[in-house]
């Protein structure tokens, strides 16, 4: 359902709606092509198929939530940290792209390379906190940094062009829901169907 807000009569909702969408885009490069529209529709089974990730939260949930994730992006680490109080109701697998920078897609090969992905970006997520940077990447990655460029491009078909991006089925309704943009809990609860975690 769409809403059309005046800007006269609503002008603190726009605010809180451009918070909600916050994310991350890839920077203009001259020497690059523009994103081509979409030329594959969005499916969660393609995700399933095509990507490579790693999984946050209880592993034999019936819900199943994509994120699609910059390592570089500082609103990717807020919904990394948003997306936490739910990892009890869905598995999230979280998809590194590289859209940013040269980082991006060296750290996301680094964290589908980690033993144990889910501490490492722990970890890497702390560093970006306190603007850090983020880990560092780990050599002998080649085959992950291909892993990331094929996500990148499978966001890209799908005609995304902000990361975070994020698709699941709903809960509750079972519809296709995306979101690019990074929000906070309770807005992913209600985009997702899930339970709105106690305070």
């Amino acid at each position: 359902m769409n809403f059309t807000f005046s800007a006269r009569i609503f002008p603190a909702a726009l605010i809180a709606a451009s918070l909600l969408l916050a994310g991350c885009k890839d920077a203009a490069d001259p020497g690059k092509p523009a994103a081509a529209a979409a030329s594959t529709p969005v499916s969660v089974a393609a995700i399933a198929a095509e990507a490579k990730g790693f999984s946050v939260g209880s592993a034999m949930s019936a819900r199943t939530v994509y994120v699609f994730f910059d390592a570089q992006c500082p609103h990717c680490t807020a919904l990394w940290e948003a997306a936490r109080p739910l990892k009890s109701q869905a598995r999230f697998v979280w998809i590194p792209v590289g859209m940013l920078n040269a980082s991006s897609t060296a750290q996301g090969a680094t964290l589908l390379a980690a033993k144990d992905p889910v501490a490492a970006m722990d970890q890497h997520e702390a560093s970006m906190t306190a603007k850090g940077g983020g880990i560092s990447a780990a050599s002998d990655i080649e085959a992950q940094k291909a892993d990331v460029a094929k996500n990148t491009e499978l966001l890209t078909r799908f005609g995304f062009a902000s990361i975070p991006t994020i698709v699941g089925n709903h809960a509750e309704t079972g519809a296709l829901v995306t979101q690019e943009g990074s929000m906070p809990t309770a807005a992913l609860a209600g985009l997702l169907g899930l339970k709105v975690p106690a305070p």
